[in-house]
């Protein structure tokens, strides 16, 4: 899980830069400075992004589906770990209700 958290982490800068140079010179466009950029790919990361408007280049479009892509796969697998611990632990607490299988 570690890893997946710092490879998170390293996506969230890379991408921020990404997106940076893709829309930062486009008209319209809402991500203008570094922070606009950083801003824009943390929310797209924690899947609160519902609300920001959608990058106007392709190489942004194309961004934003890879990091959704990741962000549902991180939150699945996170949901996964936290899953299998507390089954797990359910089987260390009541062994007798719970056989090996």
């Amino acid at each position: 899980m570690l890893a997946i958290l710092s490879a998170t982490l390293l996506l969230d800068a890379v991408a921020s830069v990404a997106i940076y140079f893709f829309e930062r010179n486009t008209n319209g466009t809402h991500i203008r400075t570094f922070g606009d950029s950083l801003f824009w790919v943390s929310t797209q990361l924690t899947t609160v992004s519902s609300q920001l408007p959608n990058p106007l280049t392709t190489g942004g479009r194309i961004l934003d589906v890879f990091l959704q892509l990741w962000a549902v796969l991180f939150i699945a697998s996170l949901a996964g770990s936290f899953g299998a611990f507390f089954h797990r632990r359910g089987l260390e607490r009541d062994p007798i209700k719970h056989p090996p299988a």
